[in-house]
Formats: structure tokens, C-alpha cells, sequence
């Protein structure tokens, strides 16, 4: 009798560790299949945030092509809005902010995207041809006076001068 109660624990702990098991290994398989394929010479992911946390943007950048300005970057990814205050509170919008420059390290503003929904996330993608250097800047927005603050640090996703 304990022989049989024991066996049927087993058997029962052993299709509990399998029914936990699946979904993670559901979601790897997912994870895995979304990530960015692509036949680039350099690429990698790239993380950004804000001051204080309130604003984050992350995502994948490749490279195709020769060095020497002759390429095509590609930067995908999410911006997300993590500031859950009301705008009577103070809260504001995410932003992120993408600069490409030349080997002169001479900085031009290729793209800009802005996102007001906490906790959601807005998806964006953009090339950008003949670039030496790519980085990136994530801050909020006041969406009422137009204006960014609370900005991080500036990221390096790409430089050319040092590969």
C-alpha cells in the first residue's frame, strides 16, 4: 500500500515539473523566434534609460555593409513610458533620441520618437545610410510645453572607429 501511495506522488510530481517546465520553454521558443535575423556585418541589442527610470527604450541595431561610410544601419526596438503619474502629478511622456555621426564625431538628429501611455510601449524601426557613429538618448516629454528633461546619458550603439 505505501509502495503504491509513493509511486502515485511521483507520478504526480513528476507531471507537475513537466506542466511548470512547458511554459517556460513555450516562451524561450518565442523569445527565441522574435529576436532580429538578419545578414549584418556588426549587430548587437542595445538598452537606454531616462534619469530616475521613468522613461527606457530598448532594442537591436545592425550593421550591413563595408566600413568607410559605404553601410546601411538599421536600429529597431521599443520606447516604453514608466512614469505611472497623472500629468496633474507631474507625469510625463518617454522619449528617445538617435544621433548618427561622421568620423569627425560631427552629431546629426536622424530620428525622434515620443510615447504617452504608461506602462505600454510604442515599437519603432529606421535606417540610416553612411553612418560612422550611432547613439542614442532616452528623456521625458512635457507634453504640454514641448520640452524634454530628465534625459540619460547618452548610449554608444555603433562606432565605426572602434570595430
Amino acid at each position: 500500500m505505501i509502495k503504491k501511495l509513493a509511486t502515485g506522488f511521483l507520478a504526480v510530481a513528476a507531471t507537475g515539473a513537466l506542466a511548470l517546465s512547458l511554459p517556460a520553454a513555450a516562451q524561450a521558443a518565442t523569445a527565441a523566434s522574435s529576436a532580429p535575423t538578419s545578414s549584418a556585418d556588426y549587430a548587437s541589442y542595445w538598452s537606454a534609460t531616462g534619469k530616475y527610470g521613468l522613461a527606457k527604450a530598448q532594442g537591436w541595431i545592425g550593421v550591413e555593409g563595408e566600413y568607410d561610410h559605404d553601410n546601411t544601419v538599421h536600429v529597431k526596438g521599443r520606447l516604453y513610458d514608466l512614469d505611472n503619474r497623472s500629468y496633474k502629478q507631474g507625469g510625463q511622456c518617454a522619449y528617445v533620441k538617435f544621433q548618427a555621426g561622421d568620423d569627425e564625431y560631427d552629431w546629426n538628429t536622424v530620428y525622434v520618437k515620443k510615447y504617452c501611455g504608461y506602462p505600454g510601449y510604442k515599437a519603432f524601426h529606421f535606417s540610416e545610410d553612411d553612418v560612422y557613429a550611432m547613439r542614442v538618448k532616452v528623456c521625458q516629454w512635457n507634453p504640454f510645453d514641448h520640452y524634454t528633461t530628465k534625459c540619460g546619458k547618452w548610449t554608444y550603439l555603433y562606432d565605426e572607429g572602434e570595430m
